[in-house]
């Protein structure tokens, strides 16, 4: 008998998911590829198999109820990407197979927005019926009572389209109306109330504990996920060695610290940078120049000492948005008098951070990064605030993690500056090319939509 009511239709998602995609791509070879020299059926089997490994490999459908709508995009843009090399790749090695780039270019746009607009309505729709009816809700409870722990109950409550229903805490330490009961409680309690998940705090249970519970979750097929406890020790991506038969942790540096990762990030920054410069910037210094002129007197660009990698000082490029004045390391707040109208437009926008792209291309900075702090803010806070260092491992970006999580502008305390470090070191130390293309992405939604930080 099930035990509980995990989404009673959840488990038929994916198949349907994959479905639809393969159909997607049967019909497309059908319509396009039908005019050309080609064993259609043929080539059809070998799409459906190439993309059914490529989506094995990079767990395409892996998409969870936790899963934002901007790592759904990075997944499409990685699949359709492999796709279509392999779907080109078919024609050198078939003989008779007439080869058309303007039907390959039309099948790889036609699937990938066929795939992102299927991918993206059940996303929707899985959401909005779990909203509007109440079901296919995931049953939690938590044991332990740590700030990690009260935080992601705060999380299952504000994010109410994850689907979880978060019933309480146990706790032996703590007792208030949120504690359900002792940890000896929780056995029970899951049974009786079908919990279909359990997080544990790792600093608030024993090794025993953890035992113990680790083996009735498993003998009643339950989920059991740990919350890291204070010292983040198991946040981090631990690399695992082994001495004969014994098991060692160890932190491994950053992978941009690799001198492969290197050349990788730095080709990738050289060919956007360019790519901006030729196609955008050729045209946009001109013109925003001229309007910037006509306002106030001074340069078009304004250049100001910033650290960089290793706290080497650079001269980092914008757009001028102030009229001219002396106190250039005086950090802007809001509605302040120094900005010109002009540079509202340009700062709520974030367009006077893009000659920025010439840094890039000469190396000081790379597209996405730590932002670089004013001199007077590296000097106050880097011996303050815990890890602050590590910030200058690598070069500061024109965007950030930090930057599209909400925290920019003003620094009005300690706090804000904590908050701005602990993104730039989480991105140091997970980072990966598909996170740098999702920094980018939401950047450039941030830019359209606006951000209330920005001035």
């Amino acid at each position: 008998m099930k035990h509980n009511g995990i989404g009673r239709y959840s488990k038929y998602i994916r198949p349907i998911s994959i479905l639809v995609d393969l159909l997607i791509i049967a019909v497309l070879i059908q319509l396009l590829f039908s005019e050309l020299t080609i064993q259609i059926s043929n080539y059809t089997f070998y799409l459906l198999v190439s993309w059914s490994i490529v989506a094995f490999i990079g767990d395409f459908y892996k998409v969870y109820r936790f899963t934002t709508q901007v790592e759904i995009f990075t997944k499409i843009v990685k699949q359709q990407i492999v796709f279509l090399l392999l779907a080109i790749v078919y024609f050198p090695f078939t003989a008779n197979a007439q080869f058309n780039e303007f039907v390959i270019v039309e099948f790889f746009v036609l699937s990938t927005l066929s795939v992102a607009l299927a991918k993206f309505i059940l996303f929707f729709l899985l959401r909005e019926y779990r909203l509007v009816t109440g079901s296919n809700y995931r049953s939690t409870v938590i044991i332990g009572y740590s700030s990690q722990a009260i935080q992601l109950k705060k999380l299952f409550e504000t994010k109410v389209n994850y689907g979880y229903h978060f019933l309480g805490f146990f706790s032996d330490k703590k007792s208030n109306d949120e504690i359900l009961g002792k940890y000896e409680d929780v056995a029970s309690f899951v049974i009786k109330h079908n919990v279909d998940e359990v997080y544990c705090s790792l600093s608030d249970i024993s090794n025993e504990k953890i035992k113990n519970l680790v083996e009735f979750m498993s003998e009643n097929n339950r989920n059991l996920k740990f919350i890291p406890d204070t010292k983040d020790i198991f946040s981090k991506n631990l690399k695992m060695d082994y001495y004969e038969l014994f098991p060692v942790l160890s932190l491994p540096k950053s992978v941009l610290h690799q001198p492969e990762v290197q050349l990788l990030k730095r080709c990738f920054d050289i060919v956007f940078s360019l790519f901006v410069i030729i196609f955008i910037l050729s045209w946009a210094v001109p013109l925003i120049g001229i309007l910037i002129k006509l306002e106030s007197k001074g340069p078009v660009f304004f250049k100001q000492g910033r650290p960089g990698i290793n706290q080497e000082e650079f001269s980092c490029y914008k757009f001028r948005s102030m009229v001219l004045n002396a106190d250039t390391e005086h950090e802007t707040i809001k509605n302040d008098p120094r900005i010109t109208k002009i540079g509202q437009f340009l700062r709520k926008t974030s367009i006077d951070e893009m000659p920025q792209f010439f840094n890039v291309l000469t190396g000081d900075m790379a597209i996405v990064g730590p932002r670089p702090q004013l001199w007077v803010h590296n000097n106050a806070y880097r011996d303050k605030i815990k890890k602050y260092f590590v910030r200058h491992s690598v070069k500061p970006g024109i965007t950030g993690l930090a930057q599209i999580s909400g925290y920019r502008g003003e620094i009005n305390s300690e706090i804000d500056m904590e908050n701005r470090i602990k993104y730039d070191v989480f991105y140091i130390e997970n980072w990966s090319l598909f996170l740098d293309i999702k920094i980018i992405f939401q950047t450039v939604i941030d830019i359209f939509v606006g951000d209330e930080k920005a001035f």
